[in-house]
């Protein structure tokens, strides 16, 4: 019996690694002698850095960066010597985890330190690299990243821009002669997890901006202000990339990613997923079981069980979802591979009584998917 465990992390419980070994730990009690492959998983969110970092041995680094508020803060940043290739996630730098709810501020929140990953992976020699989007606690369209990276963003006096998306109204004159030349030739990827445009009504603005500490008020703001970026943008670059699908990820730096980087935006679970070698493992394993905090419609648009399941159906593989809570819609994950789902709780409790106990649901449960895969063979 070959088990592939995949998981993502469950929010606020466990990361994808613990989870994926309380679930071994459960498969083991019900058959010591079986085959575990242990592969966590994130989709571009979260803990997807570390899932990368994981998954292909890369090494860990650190640099003193900027966060979203301008404060040092050290960010770590994975960096695959044999590919050339650096992971970068978005959040490290520039995450909403590291702002209290009061210091939330989406109108002057900045992607500066994004752009020092990035320059430290260039001075690395980096050829390649993955972009993870995910967790932003900005709206400023990227131009932070480009003011690290070289270029100058100017108002009618000449003087730079300070930090932010609000201030982009003010921009007179986009000078990029400075952009770092390095840039050309850096092959890049970026995972996004929705695929929303720069502006409008499902805009970075308008969805995303009040979970930053975006006013009606200033979302109205921001909009107006990313769309003048584009307008710059567009001159400069004869390119206009405001309605590409993914361009209103992170604030706006999905657009970034594409029109300053060329950068291919792409689920974040299928990057995650390529870089681990999933196929692979699924091609040895007699079952597969997956994961994350909660299962429900929305899942669909890009998260971990659903994806694995997507590529899972694929070789026939039959997989199960085990999560904290299963909500409204959950059920059209059947029409996408999955064989069976659960959620962990084993009796009436509230979230706060079953946080702590998520390594102990999740090892009972999968003990007991591996004792009725055990019964079912036997028939």
């Amino acid at each position: 019996m070959n088990v592939l465990l995949c998981p993502d992390s469950f929010k606020d419980a466990l990361s994808a690694e613990q989870a994926a070994q309380a679930m071994a730990c459960g498969v083991k009690r019900a058959t010591p002698s079986a085959t575990l492959t242990v592969c966590p998983l994130a989709d571009g969110g979260e803990g997807s850095l570390e899932a990368l970092v994981a998954a292909t041995g890369a090494e860990r680094r650190e640099l003193t960066v900027q966060d979203a508020l301008g404060r040092p803060r050290q960010a770590f940043w994975g960096w695959h010597r044999e590919q050339r290739t650096a992971f970068i996630e978005l959040a490290e730098a520039s995450g909403l985890q590291h702002l209290s709810a009061q210091e939330r501020n989406a109108l002057h929140t900045s992607t500066y330190g994004v752009g020092e990953l990035l320059k430290a992976a260039l001075d690395a020699g980096a050829e390649k690299a993955l972009l993870l989007l995910g967790g932003s606690a900005t709206n400023d369209a990227g131009a932070g990243m480009l003011q690290a990276l070289g270029a100058q963003l100017l108002d009618q006096q000449g003087s730079p821009l300070p930090p932010g998306g609000a201030a982009l109204q003010r921009l007179a004159t986009l000078d990029l002669a400075a952009l770092d030349p390095r840039l050309a030739k850096l092959q890049v990827e970026a995972a996004v997890d929705v695929d929303n445009p720069l502006l409008g009504e499902r805009g970075a603005s308008a969805v995303f901006g009040p979970q930053k500490g975006a006013s009606r008020d200033d979302v109205a703001q921001l909009d107006r202000a990313l769309g003048h970026f584009a307008d710059l943008c567009a001159d400069a670059l004869g390119r206009d990339d405001r309605e590409h699908a993914g361009a209103g990820a992170a604030g706006g730096m999905g657009f970034a990613a594409r029109t300053f980087l060329n950068a291919t935006l792409t689920p974040g679970i299928n990057m995650i997923m390529q870089q681990a070698k999933l196929p692979d493992l699924l091609a040895q394993a007699d079952l597969v079981i997956t994961g994350e905090g909660r299962l429900d419609g929305q899942s669909l648009a890009g998260k971990t069980p659903i994806g694995v399941a997507r590529a899972a159906h694929q070789q026939g593989k039959p997989v199960i979802i085990l999560a904290g809570s299963l909500g409204e819609g959950w059920q059209a994950c059947f029409d996408e591979g999955v064989t069976a789902a659960f959620a962990l709780a084993d009796g009436p409790m509230s979230l706060e009584q079953a946080l702590p106990r998520t390594a102990e649901l999740l090892a009972a449960r999968c003990e007991s998917i591996a004792r009725l895969w055990i019964a079912s063979a036997k028939q």
